[in-house]
């Protein structure tokens, strides 16, 4: 019996194509994460290439538009900070200049205003007495959700934690 690990594929190039497609017609998807699916149904190098300029082509993958979708997404969904998103981003191989461009489309008062919300509900939740770990715990907490220090610490002076 094969593991998922162990599949067989055997599609020609206009089977891989069609599949690729309908993937990428069901979600944005980065370039890579198709080159990677394509490598994973055990397609040679070329037919990936033609495969993946086709979709471009045709508009079933756009780099930019899977980079606005990303960043809209684990903002105001899963309320990643952009420092996170970028790392994201980076990881699916988006180009720097794009991941800039789809990172300015986040508001900067709604930016703001979930980072006081994400540091409220923590505030709420945390047990710490001490207050200077608390501070130190709340901090580690919003850097973990990828927001910037600095951010912060400004938002920490400003309700006087």
């Amino acid at each position: 019996m094969k593991t998922d690990k162990e599949k067989t594929y055997d599609y020609d190039k206009k089977t891989a194509l069609q599949k690729a497609a309908n993937w990428c017609a069901y979600q944005e998807r980065s370039q890579q994460e198709v080159r990677d699916k394509l490598y994973e149904w055990q397609m040679k190098s070329l037919e990936v290439e033609e495969i993946i300029s086709t979709l471009i082509a045709e508009n079933f993958l756009n780099e930019e538009r899977f980079a606005f979708a990303y960043v809209s997404g684990k903002f105001k969904i899963k309320k990643w900070g952009k420092i996170k998103i970028k790392q994201g981003l980076k990881l699916k191989r988006v180009p720097d200049t794009i991941i800039k461009k789809a990172l300015n489309s986040i508001d900067g008062d709604e930016y703001v205003a979930t980072l006081r919300n994400l540091l409220e509900k923590k505030q709420q939740t945390e047990k710490e007495k001490n207050a200077i770990k608390r501070q130190f715990k709340l901090v580690n907490y919003l850097h973990s959700k990828g927001y910037e220090k600095d951010l912060i610490f400004i938002l920490l002076k400003n309700i006087n934690l």
